[in-house]
């Protein structure tokens, strides 16, 4: 019954280990791309070591059967590590010279990490730290006007509870601008404090945290607009029933041509999009999905927006071969930017800001051709962090 019960619970923990972790088994992957060399050079280093006691004990068994089992299993995984290196694969083992330009920084939903997502705070905090642009999140009112919301409802990020107990599930889409304006949009963020970065903000900051509101999409692209950045947004089809469902695209089209220029706009919506080109092919079509580059070409899409779980260094150069940017999201670590910087990544969506002073690829191996000596490195050479032979 133990026995049971043990393998039981360890299937059941299993499977829902497996789908928690879903993408995370593909952040480990992803991983092993950039630390496999490191890994296998300290396999072998420990294998190495383990020779010593190996032989001790080997010379001190009686029976000839005990030997030949132990000294098999030790060169078998010894032999299994020398092939290792026929089966790895990192983009960021690669010729000299041939590492392209770092990625951009898209700001996610502004600077989460210095003010409360979606707000103007936010996004001013992006562009102060340097970003190249900012994505975000779009609904449009009950009364037409789009305004900043990445959540179906207005529950995590505003005090809705207080200001309309009664309509705490309701969907965003269904108040109107001036119900909307009556939200604390930042309040959460200081109780909460999602990144543990609060306690580095300083008094002032804090308090203007604290009375952020919701911003409408036209501030945010006066933002953008005033500080030459581009703008990546996602646009929300409304729920039925609401009743700007059918010209939502429209709305949003006509305040764009308003308040920015249409070519520091990646639109990102899908629906209508060829109807969409016609009307302003200034536009950057922006896909959400990979597709085959006829299609992509076929509808004008000229940048691409995908979750870095699908990185990869020979479709990410098959697209921008025929002038099609990649932009991966969300990428918050030095290393997952690295890779990202190593697969030919144009650009990340980041909450962190940091990122910005990463100036080489971490964990970077320069292979030299024709040579059998290591590299030195210089404070001055682009790869600072490692050059070495491999």
């Amino acid at each position: 019954m133990g026995i049971v019960v043990t393998l039981a619970f360890a299937v059941s923990a299993t499977a829902v280990l497996s789908e928690v972790w879903s993408k995370e088994w593909k952040t480990l992957l992803l991983s092993l791309q950039v630390t496999a060399p490191f890994l296998h050079v300290g396999g072998v280093l420990f294998m190495t070591l383990l020779s010593w006691p190996i032989a001790l004990h080997f010379f001190r068994m009686n029976k000839r059967v005990h030997q030949v089992c132990l000294l098999g299993v030790y060169l078998g995984v010894l032999f299994s590590l020398y092939l290792v290196p026929l089966a790895m694969y990192s983009p960021c083992i690669r010729e000299a010279g041939t590492l392209g330009p770092k990625p951009t920084l898209l700001g996610h939903r502004g600077a989460p990490m210095l003010a409360p997502e979606n707000t103007l705070m936010s996004f001013e905090s992006a562009v102060e730290a340097g970003v190249d642009g900012l994505e975000t999140d779009i609904t449009i009112s009950a009364d037409g006007i789009p305004f900043v919301m990445h959540d179906l409802t207005l529950q995590r990020t505003t005090n809705v509870e207080e200001v309309f107990p009664n309509r705490t599930h309701t969907p965003a889409a269904l108040f109107t601008w001036s119900d909307v304006q009556l939200l604390n949009a930042g309040a959460w963020f200081l109780s909460w404090d999602p990144f543990g970065t609060v306690s580095s903000l300083s008094p002032e900051q804090r308090a203007l945290a604290a009375n952020q509101t919701v911003p409408s999409l036209a501030e945010v692209l006066d933002v953008a607009n005033r500080t030459g950045r581009t703008l990546l947004f996602d646009l929300r089809q409304p729920p039925p029933g609401h009743p700007y469902r059918d010209n939502y695209l429209n709305i949003t089209l006509n305040l764009i041509h308003t308040h920015i220029n249409s070519s520091q706009v990646l639109w990102l919506p899908s629906d209508q999009r060829g109807e969409i080109q016609q009307v302003d092919p200034e536009l950057q079509q922006t896909a959400g999905q990979t597709a085959s580059i006829q299609e992509l070409q076929d509808n004008h899409i000229t940048s691409l927006n995908l979750h870095y779980s699908t990185m990869s260094l020979q479709h990410i150069s098959k697209y921008r071969s025929v002038n099609i940017s990649v932009n991966l999201y969300v990428v918050n670590q030095p290393w997952l930017y690295s890779l990202a910087w190593c697969s030919g990544a144009s650009s990340v969506t980041t909450n962190n800001m940091l990122l910005r002073d990463i100036h080489t690829p971490l964990l970077l191996v320069v292979r030299l051709t024709h040579t059998h000596t290591a590299v030195p490195c210089d404070e001055t050479h682009t790869h600072t962090h490692c050059c070495s032979l491999w």
